[in-house]
């Protein structure tokens, strides 16, 4: 890999990027943009560290339901059960959280791209970093989610056990707590639970079954609101401006870096930040774009993006946003690579890692 992509030469930036002299990482809303800005904050960005840090701390229950399996009782299906109900709360929250990334992303197109001028993110330049901050967090989160395939194994045990007729705990505390009610009342609440319950899991299932579920959120919800308000070229060109300052922040860092021999961990955050959200913004423009991100006529310029990243992990040692981490999500989350307009050296190199 290092090879293949030392062999790309990097052109000149000044040939092949606007000057977008906008600092993402940095930007901080306008007063005239603060109603917005805090409503989405609130909505989009502030669950996020709180979601990584449950997907952190998540604990298998791999044990528990393979004793469960292996030799059945009720205290072993009864501990498997206990072990597993943390995990469906998780990913509650994250499913909650994707439902309010379709709510919230096309809020924030209408401000940014609707009226067709894109290319200048200092116009809107707290919502403009907002968007980033989820992209960043998409990456992050889907890379996490990748780690763990036990979710899955968990999520299903819980379905199993729930069609065979065990009681959500939530619908129990709550039939408990009413008992003035009468018990037909009970029985119909209690059905309708459970039909509510089945579907949501059903709903999580689908969700969690693919590898990267948010970034998977994030593509759809975007392509959506671009086929309905037929904004394919605003929302375009505005993803192609994010990857442009994230490319210069990065060869800026990099040139400088080179310079002074110097490391800080602020620094390296930022890199990171910019690598995540160059990548994630590439991705999605192959989207939305009908030509793709790999065409030649694309303002994104893939191959120096592919050197930008392997120069910047040269320099700045990241696991999450490695190169092969990096490269490997252009890889199996891009719609266009495999188009015969993409050039075969783009292709090879991208289904090297």
């Amino acid at each position: 890999m290092g090879q293949l992509l030392t062999s790309l030469n990097l052109r000149g930036s000044s040939d092949i990027v606007p000057e977008i002299g906008f600092d993402i990482e940095k930007a901080t809303p306008l007063s005239e943009e603060l109603g917005d800005y805090n409503q989405l904050l609130t909505l989009l960005v502030q669950p996020n560290s709180t979601l990584l840090k449950s997907l952190k701390e998540y604990k298998p229950a791999s044990d528990c339901i393979r004793n469960a399996i292996a030799q059945p009782s009720t205290e072993n299906e009864d501990k498997a059960w206990n072990a597993v109900l943390p995990t469906v709360d998780m990913l509650r929250e994250f499913y909650n959280y994707s439902s309010e990334l379709e709510r919230g992303i096309p809020m924030l197109l209408n401000v940014l791209c609707k009226d067709g001028v894109t290319k200048d993110l200092d116009r809107h330049p707290g919502l403009t970093k907002l968007f980033a901050d989820i992209l960043n967090f998409v990456f992050e989160f889907d890379y996490l989610k990748i780690r763990n395939p036990t979710l899955q194994n968990d999520f299903s045990f819980y379905r199993r056990t729930l069609q065979r007729g065990r009681s959500n705990p939530v619908v129990v505390a709550k039939n408990s707590s009413s008992s003035s009610s009468s018990s037909s009342n009970n029985s119909g609440s209690d059905l309708r639970s459970a039909i509510n319950e089945d579907d949501l899991a059903n709903r999580i299932s689908l969700f969690i079954a693919y590898p990267t579920p948010m970034l998977k959120c994030v593509i759809e919800t975007t392509t959506k609101y671009v086929q309905t308000n037929r904004l394919v070229k605003s929302v375009s060109d505005w993803l192609a401006s994010i990857w442009s300052a994230c490319f210069q922040n990065l060869n800026t860092n990099n040139h400088n870096k080179k310079k002074s021999n110097q490391h800080s961990p602020s620094t390296e955050n930022n890199v990171t930040f910019y690598l995540k959200v160059m990548v994630v913004s590439i991705i999605l423009y192959d989207h939305i774009d009908p030509n793709g991100a790999f065409s030649k006529n694309s303002p994104i310029n893939v191959k120096n993006s592919l050197k930008t990243i392997q120069v910047t992990n040269n320099l700045n040692q990241q696991e999450q946003s490695s190169t092969s981490n990096l490269i490997s999500a252009l890889r199996y989350n891009s719609k266009h690579l495999n188009d015969e307009s993409t050039p075969k050296g783009i292709k090879n190199l991208v289904m090297a890692t």
